[in-house]
């Protein structure tokens, strides 16, 4: 894995090639516009692995932080012709190490297929799940005119 160095460097990120990853292989972000990536791209913390000579991104996740009590690990994402390696476990370490010192209250995620991997990282089931609620999306309001 020393092929692959870590950022947490926004200005690295290949916005086009993740929002490719995203929209076209991930269960939970089909079908995403462009702007809409854009834009949760530029209200998180953004972070990558990247090959060592090429600079290509190999991985990605985001951080939706307030910086000082709460985190949402989200977007994680390793290339398909690179899983199997370690890539995973080894993003998801070093942006825990980067926010660790921000001594948050809490990280959060979700995930539908990979619990095995966060559990080696300390995630584990919601003590309280039922203190927990969650406000389903809303439909897009319609572009009609009210009077």
């Amino acid at each position: 894995m020393s092929d692959y160095e870590f950022s947490a460097d926004p200005g690295r990120v290949d916005r086009a090639r993740v929002h490719g990853w995203l929209t076209e292989l991930s269960y939970w972000a089909k079908g995403r516009d462009r702007a809409v990536t854009d834009a949760a791209f530029d209200g998180s913390r953004l972070f990558g692995l990247y090959e060592v000579g090429t600079g290509e991104q190999a991985a990605f996740c985001r951080v939706v932080t307030d910086g000082a009590t709460f985190a949402w690990l989200a977007d994680v994402f390793v290339d398909p012709d690179r899983r199997g390696a370690g890539l995973g476990q080894r993003l998801v370490a070093e942006v825990l190490a980067v926010l660790e010192p921000l001594r948050l209250r809490r990280v959060l995620l979700a995930t539908a297929d990979a619990q095995g991997l966060y559990a080696r990282h300390g995630f584990g089931a919601l003590p309280d799940p039922e203190r927990w609620m969650v406000r389903p999306s809303t439909p897009v309001a319609s572009s009609a005119t009210v009077d």
